[in-house]
């Protein structure tokens, strides 16, 4: 690796985030991305602490330890989409290794780099059909929830035969944890759990939060619906929820379609910023749609006020209750303890940089151990799915999975529904996999 003048590996100083400049021209510029490509992965060639992350930089490594020089101008660019392609913008990399992030003046952003990389071969050369399928959580949730046509579409995903003949026609992993779909949506059974709570407000927190479902919340994961309002409500604070939405657009941004993302912002940012001019805090059961409102919408639309009142007000769930809690507002009066806890900490949920909200909530309970494994599950929503990617997911996850086996936990739970069920599938130690509010709510007796 080559540079002209020696530089302090590191920095004292907390990382910043450059605004995604993806409006600009600039940002469209295939020789320009290149360039920045090769400067950017010439200081991954010459750190490389990132290689047990996940397989973007093991390909990376790869390819330059294969070339004639063994050094990265000795890759063919046309490669380059490989590293990509591998990359499930996971944010782990920038949040917990990376030395030479922003303000560091080599200004190392890599998923942002690889945001732009799948951005332009998306506007370049579109997507699959089944990549398409996959991200439009919101249709395909539509459908798969009809009444009836759940029940079907369940029996058909647990068919082997049926898995391996939509494994060779639309490239879903035959092996893959794929969502079960529910009539009995979270919308429809909190409807008769309304309570007219009065909000006491507490240091950040109004006491009043609008629950922002989620597809997954919504349609795969409807009981969610049931822990969120008793443990909200036994807190006192009232929870009621977000009056129409449509999905947060993270599905599209890991597919680079920024421009679907910025519809699904017109569509949302409206409705939940009337909800904060009303006094709401905001939350969701799903760690990478509040990344989505916490980070990545405000990165993409900075200027955008609503977008920032937005972002303002929203908060992973249990960060939530641990606030109410330094202020003494969180009700710890527990009936049942939780025994031994296996908790993998989502990625989206450590990179928001809260701390472990979750494992802390939950070790208020007695006779309650929490052990938490900060290790990425390899799901991302769809790269577990897909079959050119699945075995790589499961190697991924393979680290988790020993540590869970391991302790024989009585609970295994992630805040990420889908890494749970996948790490939960591998595992042969774990029958089920459950989300921390599910275990609070068990505690409270509710």
């Amino acid at each position: 690796m080559s540079h002209s003048k020696i530089t302090k590996e590191g920095s004292l100083e907390a990382p910043t985030r450059h605004p995604i400049a993806w409006q600009t021209e600039q940002y469209w510029d295939g020789k320009v991305l290149e360039k920045e490509m090769e400067r950017v992965f010439d200081v991954c060639h010459g750190c490389r602490r990132c290689v047990s992350l996940c397989n973007t930089f093991p390909t990376l490594f790869d390819l330059i330890d294969e070339s004639a020089t063994f050094e990265v101008d000795g890759v063919d660019k046309a490669d380059y989409k490989n590293v990509v392609d591998e990359c499930y913008l996971c944010d782990i990399c920038y949040m917990a290794k990376c030395p030479y992030v922003p303000p560091h003046e080599w200004n190392i952003d890599f998923p942002h780099l690889m945001l732009q990389a799948k951005a332009q071969n998306f506007k370049n050369n579109g997507t699959s059909v089944r990549n398409k399928i996959l991200s439009s959580t919101d249709a395909v949730a539509k459908v798969a929830s009809i009444p009836i046509v759940d029940v079907t579409v369940n029996a058909f995903n647990a068919n082997k035969t049926f898995r391996k003949g939509l494994e060779k026609v639309a490239g879903i992993h035959h092996e893959a944890v794929v969502p079960k779909y529910h009539s009995n949506t979270l919308r429809k059974r909190v409807k008769n759990l309304d309570r007219n709570i009065e909000p006491t407000a507490l240091g950040r927190t109004k006491g009043k939060v609008a629950l922002y479902a989620t597809c997954y919340g919504n349609y795969n994961s409807p009981e969610l619906g049931d822990d969120f309002y008793k443990v909200f409500q036994h807190n006192n604070i009232h929870i009621e929820m977000v009056p129409k939405e449509k999905c947060c657009g993270m599905p599209k941004l890991e597919l680079g379609d920024l421009e679907s993302v910025k519809q699904a912002k017109e569509a949302n940012i409206p409705i939940l910023a009337k909800l904060v001019d009303q006094g709401y805090d905001l939350i969701a059961p799903i760690p990478s749609c509040v990344l989505m409102y916490k980070q990545e919408l405000p990165l993409m639309f900075p200027d955008d006020e609503d977008v920032i009142k937005v972002q303002k007000a929203f908060f992973d769930p249990f960060e939530y209750l641990h606030l109410r809690h330094k202020k003494d507002g969180f009700n710890t009066d527990f009936k049942n303890p939780q025994g031994d806890v296996s908790y993998q900490v989502a990625c989206h949920l450590r990179v928001q940089n809260i701390g472990l909200k979750t494992k802390d909530i939950l070790s208020l309970i007695p006779d309650t151990t929490v052990v938490a494994l900060e290790r990425c599950s390899g799901h991302d929503g769809t790269y577990a799915v897909k079959k050119e990617t699945h075995k790589t997911a499961v190697k991924i996850a393979r680290p988790v999975v020993r540590k869970v086996d391991a302790q024989e936990p009585d609970h295994f739970i992630s805040d990420c529904p889908m890494a749970a069920n996948h790490v939960a599938n591998l595992s042969s130690k774990v029958d089920k996999a459950e989300h921390p509010m599910t275990l609070l709510r068990q505690a409270y007796g509710l």
